[in-house]
């Protein structure tokens, strides 16, 4: 990774501008990627992908084109701009399209305040073998697991560069690392498997090999002999490491994409009572060291912390420029994009309010239920909220875990779901979506 990212969104710029654009803003991405993969203490996998993709997006009036190459060549820079000049004068015109006013651009253009990239060497392949290695290790050590269906390590290290016709240019660097193993118990039919992963921006927070399998195999384990729960109307808790999925259906029916298609069963909520009352979800694209983060966003618009939920109400919508104008509103500096296509809205950081047990108290308060651990399938009307997936966990009788359950399917509706959550104390700081574990009221449970 060694290309000068910003002369090259110049240039592009250049030839948008000579092709007979009115407007531009051009991205490249310059990165690398390694991930080594191990079963039974042999090398199963390893790949490897570096390069550099640009995305040139051109405005002809109110028109627009996006194209994009991974070839940076002058020649190439300039068959793209002239594409995509020819691309937009036959597009259908948009009056919300165009670049931000230059007065709301940001004027930080780097992203070294967020620590997001790790000054390290980047590991070798042998030491994420390694690493693989020991974490499979550990998984095996805890009686009961059958086997390890794969162990893996991995890291990327990836450059941003974004420029733009109305004077902006700023870009950022990134790191990733990461360790996972999937365990496997039991034999034919009654073979279960459970995981455990963990994925920082700096290798020195990045839990150890034997701590990542040792979880996994624990979590293993602890599956064995699962069977179906029973049917009914029960109190449900989505574990820590799924409830961030829950929240995400909010997320997902806050954007503006949907309320502007109409499809989405939030449209008529703003300023209205979406969560229990104390509860908030705040957005922060500042946070040190998390993936998430962001100093500015696809558009060169200043990211900032706000609340997309305050005290239980519905505070306002996830916009771009485009999705804001259509609305008659202000964009919250989400614009997200890749190389081949314009911007659209998108959430980074959140964070819930936590509560103030644990997931054991949490259970205590539920008595009996159905503690969920793993999700399969998916089949939510975005238009109603309508909500029906597979699941995986615990059952829980007076407070405790009685027995693995597996193959039941719980059922609902995301309106009144999120009205009633409770939620523990064990979110993890360090990720994206810091949610904690969730109890919801009444679902419908379909088992035995």
């Amino acid at each position: 990774m060694s290309e000068p990212l910003a002369p090259l969104t110049e240039a592009l710029l250049d030839a948008a501008r000579r092709a007979g654009a009115d407007a531009a803003d051009a991205i490249a991405v310059d990165g690398t990627s390694l991930s080594i993969g191990v079963r039974a203490g042999a090398l199963e996998q390893a790949e490897r992908s570096e390069g550099v993709e640009i995305g040139l997006r051109v405005m002809v009036g109110r028109r627009q084109a996006c194209v994009s190459a991974s070839d940076t060549r002058a020649e190439t820079l300039r068959d793209m701009a002239e594409r995509a000049v020819a691309m937009a004068r036959l597009a259908p015109e948009d009056p919300t399209v165009g670049l931000a006013d230059p007065a709301q651009l940001s004027a930080l253009r780097d992203g070294r305040a967020l620590d997001m990239s790790d000054a390290g060497a980047d590991p070798d392949p042998a030491a994420l073998e390694d690493a693989a290695r020991r974490a499979e290790a550990a998984a095996l050590a805890i009686k009961g697991v059958a086997q390890v269906q794969s162990a893996s390590a991995g890291f990327s290290r990836t450059r941003i560069h974004l420029a733009a016709t109305n004077g902006f240019s700023g870009g950022y660097e990134r790191s990733d690392h990461g360790l996972g193993c999937v365990a496997i118990t039991g034999e034919g039919l009654g073979m279960e498997r459970d995981y455990f992963g963990d994925g920082r921006n700096h290798a020195a927070d990045l839990m150890t090999p034997e701590e990542v399998g040792r979880i996994a195999g624990e979590r293993t384990v602890a599956r064995a002999g699962a069977r179906k729960p029973k049917t009914g109307a029960y109190p449900v808790i989505y574990d820590e490491r799924i409830s961030s999925g829950v929240i995400g259906h909010l997320l997902a029916a806050t954007n503006g994409s949907a309320i502007v298609r109409g499809a989405s069963w939030a449209r008529d909520l703003l300023g209205e009572q979406v969560l229990p009352r104390g509860l908030s979800l705040i957005e922060d694209p500042h946070r040190p060291r998390t993936s998430g983060s962001k100093p500015f966003d696809a558009e060169g618009l200043p990211t900032a912390r706000r609340a997309i939920v305050e005290d239980g109400v519905l505070t306002g919508w996830t916009l771009d420029l485009a999705t804001a104008r259509k609305l008659g509103m202000t964009s919250t500096a989400n614009a997200s994009r890749g190389t081949s296509s314009p911007p659209s809205p998108s959430v980074g950081n959140v964070a819930l309010t936590q509560g103030e047990t644990d997931l054991a108290g949490l259970m205590a308060e539920m008595g009996t239920g159905l503690l969920i651990t793993s999700m399969i399938g998916s089949s939510i009307n975005p238009t109603t909220g309508d909500y029906s997936r597979g699941a995986s966990g615990f059952w829980v009788e007076n407070g405790q875990i009685a027995y693995p359950v597996n193959e039941c399917t719980v059922a609902g509706n995301l309106r009144d779901m999120l009205r009633t959550i409770r939620p523990a104390n064990d979110a993890r700081a360090h990720l994206s979506r810091v949610v904690p574990s969730l109890l919801v009221e009444g679902l419908t449970l379909a088992g035995a």
